[in-house]
């Protein structure tokens, strides 16, 4: 039986327990609950950074335990499709497109100020569909070039076409996400056309693209491959080039580095999302609102070499303040993508 049962009740026992009472009342509820666990899921290479800087800090503030399980974009995407109405997920970290589908599919939950207060804090165009997801990062493309081979930084898209570089440009496959802005910019060059408008309007830069074909030593679908050909000297070039993959290898000792040309460069997605009917909907909030913090982003921009969505923290070394920072329209891309494919393939082989 409990004490507070047992016999008279004295003054300072009252006191004491009032006090407690009080204490646990003040608390957040998310705090005053017994540890919980919260799943998240999100992309295998994210891995080492989420569970040495994000999850001991999160569990340690909110009491909870945090499991982390790395895989692709769509494989979290059918996981939620299978788990529809009984969820065991919270939050998923996943690409901009997938979460297109999923938010088609009716599977997150809209993120709001009052459960993200954060999501004042982004910069333009961090959010997406009426909030329904947010980027917490944006690895950026540039043009990543060998060193060695290469005297001069290249400082212009346009070099990627000048005749001297024959056989020694590599560019991604349309299969690929960080494969899309070559058409953007290379419509932008052709027209003058603004950012925006070339998104839309991609014949100019299907026309502008093929005629980079005498240049191209190849297309990749897979980065090591690519990166291997640059390293090697053989590649002099890989456009577009993606800082969380180009700047790991540079900081691991390879003789390459990534350069924002005069034009600008393209941010790239880290969506993150509360699952609809998430087991633990209050600490699944409060996961998004602390990734799209100053605090978390500081932390975690250099580790994954990304320009953080917060405003509050600066552009990461290398990356001046006045580079013209180019957003995607997602939206557009997932429903054209299909069709560029096909033009792609008929076009672009070599």
């Amino acid at each position: 039986m409990d004490m507070l049962f047992k016999g008279r009740l004295s003054r300072r026992m009252l006191l004491k327990a009032g006090a407690g009472a009080t204490a646990l009342i003040a608390m957040p509820s998310v705090l005053r609950a017994q540890t919980k666990e919260l799943v998240v899921g999100g992309a295998a290479g994210h891995k080492p950074w989420v569970e040495s800087i994000v999850i001991p800090a999160f569990e340690k503030k909110y009491n909870c335990k945090v499991i982390f399980e790395g895989t692709r974009s769509l494989v979290n995407l059918e996981k939620m499709q299978k788990n529809k109405g009984s969820q065991y997920m919270s939050v998923v970290q996943m690409d901009d497109p997938v979460m297109i589908l999923a938010v088609k599919e009716g599977l997150l939950d809209p993120l709001t100020p009052a459960k993200a207060p954060n999501l004042a804090n982004l910069v333009p165009g961090s959010t997406h569909m009426d909030a329904m997801w947010a980027n917490y990062l944006q690895p950026w493309l540039g043009i990543a070039y060998n060193k060695s081979v290469m005297k001069t930084t290249p400082t212009s898209w346009t070099e990627l076409f000048d005749p001297k570089y024959k056989g020694r440009v590599i560019i991604p496959s349309l299969q690929n996400t960080e494969g899309l802005p070559n058409i953007f910019m290379a419509g932008h060059l052709a027209s003058g056309a603004a950012m925006d408008a070339a998104q839309k309007d991609t014949d100019a830069g299907f026309k502008k693209l093929a005629t980079l074909k005498s240049n191209l030593l190849t297309i990749y679908t897979q980065q090591p491959q690519a990166y291997n050909l640059l390293e090697q000297g053989e590649a002099y070039m890989i456009a577009c080039g993606m800082s969380s993959y180009a700047l790991e290898r540079k900081a691991a000792g390879a003789p390459i580095d990534l350069v924002a040309p005069k034009e600008g460069v393209f941010a790239m997605p880290s969506g993150i999302a509360v699952i609809k009917g998430a087991p633990q909907s209050e600490l699944a909030f409060a996961y998004v609102n602390e990734m799209l913090g100053a605090d978390f982003q500081s932390k975690l921009a250099e580790p994954t070499f990304s320009l953080a969505t917060n405003k509050a923290v600066p552009r990461p070394a290398g990356l001046a303040a006045d580079v013209k920072i180019h957003q995607i329209d997602w939206a557009n891309v997932a429903a054209e993508r299909e069709g560029w494919i096909k033009r792609w393939d008929r076009e672009m082989a070599i």
